[in-house]
């Protein structure tokens, strides 16, 4: 089958070498070059760099509802655009160009957690069970009928890197026999339930700022879910100060909320409920390192803070 393929970050470059693999891939497009790194300069996006590397055109519109984009698309004549975290709304008249329309892999089990973060919303929240799904892509934010999905359980330790590595490799299975079944004509979409509908919006800076005065359940999952974007952190003497994830303590001694206890090889905090063993720590202005060699250098004082 004839398709272009839609998406930008490092998650969707294993779902576009998949869809490579496996179709025609006559083009890619993903969002214009953006200033990186200390110097700013413009970067490709990591799916335009991997379609530069395998001589896949890429098109880069600002916008696609652009004339020119429009143009070339109808050029093309894709058969379908599989989408992977493109990062654009698609207008009605880019929707109805492909015979099979556009189809979005996207990292829950819909209806649950529709939006921009949809990982780092079931980390957040708790969720035991997340997956994948495969829907046909329409206005509404997630909406449209569901052609496949997928489960993965969320382990203890994941963090929402951890887990959307995973759902990448899996999800690109996924969207390959979706489109599969697409072009031999077997493919069924099924409307999505009314029932269970949840949002994802993007995470914030503030969301990712660490609440010592939940439970230890919580404060486990916030650093989780924001790890590693956007970068959970808390305050150590007026100064911010960035967390890697952490390891809840059932029988720790009794900590007040932030509470640090430095002992000789592990750096405690105390939550609501029982402390958490601290892993990297990063201060301002320095590089991430191991608690204990933090608060060594830091002189963590007893009875001293997170705010």
């Amino acid at each position: 089958m004839r398709v272009i393929f839609a998406g930008t970050p490092a998650v969707a470059v294993p779902a576009v070498a998949a869809v490579a693999a496996s179709h025609d891939l006559v083009a890619v497009v993903t969002r214009p070059d953006a200033p990186a790194g200390r110097g700013r300069g413009l970067s490709r996006s990591p799916v335009g760099a991997w379609a530069d590397e395998h001589d896949v055109e890429v098109l880069t519109p600002a916008r696609p509802r652009e004339p020119e984009f429009l143009d070339r698309l109808r050029a093309l004549a894709p058969d379908c655009v599989p989408v992977v975290a493109y990062g654009a709304l698609v207008p009605p008249v880019a929707l109805a160009v492909p015979r099979h329309g556009w189809i979005n892999l996207h990292f829950s089990l819909l209806p649950a957690w529709r939006g921009a973060a949809p990982v780092q919303h079931a980390v957040l929240h708790g969720d035991e069970l997340t997956g994948a799904s495969v829907f046909q892509l329409e206005e509404g934010l997630d909406t449209g009928p569901v052609y496949g999905t997928l489960t993965d359980e969320i382990r203890s330790t994941d963090t929402s890197g951890d887990l959307l590595e995973r759902l990448a490799h899996s999800g690109a299975g996924l969207l390959v026999a979706v489109l599969d079944a697409i072009s031999d004509g077997t493919a069924r979409a099924e409307p999505q339930p009314a029932d269970g509908v949840s949002l994802a919006p993007k995470l914030t800076v503030e969301d990712a700022r660490v609440r010592w005065t939940d439970p230890v359940f919580a404060v486990d999952r916030r650093i989780r879910a924001c790890t590693p974007a956007p970068g959970p952190w808390t305050t150590f003497r007026d100064e911010r100060v960035k967390l890697g994830p952490v390891t809840p303590v059932a029988n720790g001694p009794e900590l007040k909320p932030g509470e640090l206890l430095a002992e000789k090889s592990r750096v405690l905090a105390g939550t609501a409920t029982t402390p958490v063993c601290l892993g990297e720590v990063r201060a301002a202005g320095k590089k991430a390192m191991p608690a204990s060699d933090w608060a060594r250098g830091a002189r963590v004082a007893t009875g001293e803070v997170f705010a």
